[in-house]
């Protein structure tokens, strides 16, 4: 029996702004890649807002748009 994930956003009533770069990191992977929504766990609206709020960020240089090489 699984448990239903609930939006962290749609729960504490959170906005989401593209300056708030350690919230926006928590949906990006190692790479930089946008998680999607069935590992994040956000609804379909706060997931789309995510994502522009993430391509906002890379735009103004707060984002990498890859993440740091590692060998």
């Amino acid at each position: 029996m699984m448990r239903e994930r609930k939006c962290y956003f749609c729960t504490q009533n959170e906005q989401i702004d593209y300056k708030d770069v350690a919230k926006l990191r928590r949906y990006m992977s190692e790479k930089g890649k946008i998680l999607p929504r069935r590992i994040t766990g956000a609804c379909a609206k706060h997931q789309r807002k995510v994502t522009k709020a993430i391509r906002k960020a890379r735009i103004v240089a707060l984002l990498p748009f890859v993440g740091i090489a590692r060998r």
